[in-house]
């Protein structure tokens, strides 16, 4: 099982990224997706979750009218669409995904993926 996300690099302040994150080796559909986040010298936090079944969606106050997060349980992918970007938003992206009955909480993802840069500048 494997997650791989994609979409960060280097923006402006103002700017827009959309993060993906594609699983491989099992399917997810019954599975909540989250996204986390890392920024240098702190601890990992949450960012976005959604349920396995579109129905909620969850996100963290520094990002609650930003950020969109989404799925295609078809192509076994999640995506985090991110806009007016801050410099505080500078940070390792991380996907996840895991039962959905905590979607706030790291230990209820059981698959990770790696995480992808994202790094916006003022």
């Amino acid at each position: 099982v494997q997650l791989q996300a994609s979409g960060g690099g280097l923006v402006q302040a103002g700017d827009s990224l959309r993060l993906s994150c594609a699983a491989s080796g099992r399917t997810f559909s019954s599975y909540a997706w989250g996204w986390f986040r890392q920024a240098p010298g702190k601890e990992r936090e949450f960012v976005a979750a959604i349920s396995w079944g579109t129905v909620n969606t969850y996100y963290a106050d520094s990002v609650k009218g930003r950020c969109t997060i989404s799925r295609d349980n078809a192509k076994n992918t999640v995506h985090l669409q991110m806009n007016s970007l801050k410099p505080e938003d500078t940070a390792i992206y991380y996907c996840a995904a895991g039962s959905g009955s905590r979607p706030y909480a790291m230990n209820d993802y059981h698959y990770w993926g790696k995480g992808t840069l994202v790094t916006v500048s003022s």
